[in-house]
């Protein structure tokens, strides 16, 4: 083939959207079982149980569509309220207690409140917008929201003497970190806070992080690490890396929102060891 030189304006030119149609067979099936969803005031048990008979696994993606989560995000509150995963072996195995698990999730009030609700054209718009822009902008501030929680804990322990969303500075080189106490270029203290609400290359990302904090700082810099999230129950061979680092004294200790009593005593104690 003869060679010919293009130029990036050209092909800039002759780029065009793609587009591809987001209905598959599994949409089309569970888009007409919703228009024949039975409309009712109010649902029961019984209900839930007909629509898991019918089709279990269309019956799952029903579910998560009226309580308004990801398959990441149901997997996680399911296996909070139960250990087993929602398979079709756990319902058969013991349906009551499958069925009493998404009642707990709120599945009930979920399809009255979406079968009763009265329309407006603007309806279509807005969902367009939670699910595409809308769900980016959730993620983000779920993440953001446990930032701040531990912000204002340091910020009470240790007024305005620390650094936020830093790159320190460590004896064998630099790197990023949420919180450097009392400062970036001298820190006694580091803190990394993630949260997660959904499983995903983000979650495996923050081992990466921790590593290399380790590898730069000073070993008598205390490292805490604080998270939240019910994603890590899909994660647990992350948790597991996190989990023993702290036990080969790598990490301090690990903390929840459940722990923000101990994670304040802690910093004083530290602050007070350190002389800050």
């Amino acid at each position: 083939m003869k060679f010919v030189g293009q130029r990036m304006e050209e092909v800039l030119a002759a780029l065009g959207p793609l587009e591809a149609d987001w209905m598959d067979e599994t949409a089309a099936r569970v888009v007409q079982k919703l228009l024949e969803f039975p409309a009712q005031r109010q649902y029961s048990p019984a209900d839930v149980r007909a629509l898991l008979d019918e089709d279990f696994d269309d019956a799952l993606l029903i579910i998560r569509l009226f309580l308004g989560l990801s398959k990441d995000q149901f997997l996680a509150h399911f296996r909070a309220i139960r250990t087993e995963g929602p398979r079709v072996t756990t319902y058969r195995n013991d349906p009551e207690r499958f069925v009493e698990a998404l009642i707990e999730l709120g599945v009930l009030g979920a399809m009255e409140a979406e079968v009763n609700k009265v329309g407006h054209w603007s309806d279509a718009l807005v969902e367009r917008l939670r699910s595409g822009r809308g769900s980016a902008i959730t993620g983000q501030r779920r993440g953001r929201g446990v930032e701040d929680f531990v912000q204002r804990i340091v910020g009470g322990v240790f007024g305005d003497r620390f650094d936020a969303r830093c790159t320190f500075q460590g004896p064998r080189g630099n790197a990023k970190c949420d919180f450097a106490i009392p400062s970036r270029k001298e820190p006694c203290i580091l803190i990394e806070a993630k949260g997660y609400a959904a499983t995903g290359s983000k979650m495996t990302d923050i081992i990466g992080d921790i590593e290399k904090i380790i590898s730069v700082k000073r070993g008598d810099t205390s490292l805490l690490f604080f998270t939240d999230g019910l994603s890590w129950h899909e994660r647990r061979s992350d948790l597991r890396k996190i989990v023993e680092y702290q036990n080969r004294g790598d990490i301090t200790r690990i903390y929840t929102k459940a722990h923000a009593v101990q994670f304040e005593a802690d910093l004083r104690q530290l602050q007070a060891e350190y002389g800050l």
